[in-house]
């Protein structure tokens, strides 16, 4: 496994992130636990999670089932760069829903980072991540309970998710201003080879301001990962946003080239999506969601794949995302 820094901080991370969106909805607990053995024996010590996970009346599932994991010991805890994520609504599903157990204020934050430790089975949370830009609430409310939560040793940095650029500035400088905060260190956004509107200035800004980039979706819900072949070989239909998408004939024109270009290459599509990631300046490592220890397996190969320069360029002529801000709307 290779390492970077995470941003601008002296914390090393893997540059595959092992998501777990999926243990509890789609993998048991009995596979999730051995995906996590898998992936730390493989090197990858960056683990992202978010107290929502588990969904619906299960929301909350996902954190207990990596606290269970924590607990079988072994030095688990201690070999884990741990992530979670706070802004979803954690009040009791389908009953009444009550104020404040939702978003960025004081009040919910302490009491998500508590209820997170302790499904978590752990003291500490490594990266609390903002799962979306709370626009009711200030940055300095924001802050100063993060300021607390620090000094209280329940988190050690902070990072957001689906930021656009100008919250990350304002996040940042307003941290700046108040003194006392590393401010954000990380921003996990949307960004594959089909979705590159990141480029224009999510990106940008985390590299001004020294944030790590984590690409959630990587295969782009499946559409990446070879759907085409996998439907001629195996009769393998496509399925969610994958299926939506190839019901429009210039995507999925566009995806056969892709799939194409890379069997001209002898690249498998899934891990050519991953390593083109691994190439892009500002990205610390994509979140891989593994469901099953084949697909974990191939997540890894990707690490290790140099991809040449002919095909780096034949991918940006298939998929050229925007360009740079202003140049992409503007001159």
């Amino acid at each position: 496994m290779k390492y970077t820094q995470l941003g601008r901080t002296g914390l090393k991370v893997s540059r595959l992130v092992l998501g777990t969106m999926n243990f509890g909805p789609q993998t048991d607990e009995a596979d999730s636990h051995a995906i996590m053995d898998a992936a730390l024996d493989a090197g990858i010590n960056f683990f992202d999670t978010a107290n929502v996970y588990g969904w619906g009346e299960n929301k909350g599932r996902t954190e207990s089932i990596i606290g269970n994991w924590f607990a079988q010991g072994g030095g688990r805890r201690d070999k884990v760069v741990l992530a979670t994520k706070v802004y979803g609504n954690m009040g009791p599903d389908g009953g009444e829903v009550w104020p404040n157990h939702d978003k960025l204020s004081a009040v919910n934050i302490r009491r998500a980072v508590d209820a997170s430790l302790k499904r978590l089975r752990t003291d500490y949370i490594d990266l609390y991540q903002f799962h979306h830009i709370d626009r009711n609430t200030p940055f300095e409310e924001i802050w100063q309970a993060i300021d607390v939560l620090v000094q209280q040793g329940k988190i050690l940095y902070a990072g957001s998710s689906n930021f656009p650029g100008y919250k990350i500035a304002q996040a940042n400088e307003i941290a700046a201003r108040r003194g006392g905060t590393i401010g954000l260190v990380s921003e996990q956004c949307l960004y594959n080879l089909a979705e590159r509107r990141a480029e224009m200035e999510v990106i940008p800004a985390a590299q001004d301001y020294g944030l790590g980039v984590i690409p959630w979706s990587p295969l782009h819900g499946g559409l990446l990962g070879g759907v085409i072949k996998k439907e001629v070989q195996g009769g393998r239909r496509a399925s969610g946003r994958a299926a939506e998408a190839l019901g429009d004939p210039a995507v999925r024109a566009q995806v056969q080239a892709y799939e194409d270009l890379l069997d001209k290459h002898g690249v498998e599509p899934g891990e050519a999506a991953l390593a083109w990631l691994l190439t892009r300046p500002g990205v610390t490592g994509p979140i891989v969601g593994p469901r099953t220890a084949e697909q974990l397996a191939s997540a890894l190969r990707a690490v290790e794949l140099e991809l040449p320069r002919e095909l780096l360029s034949g991918l940006d002529e298939i998929f050229p995302g925007p360009g740079p801000s202003p140049e992409a709307f503007a001159w």
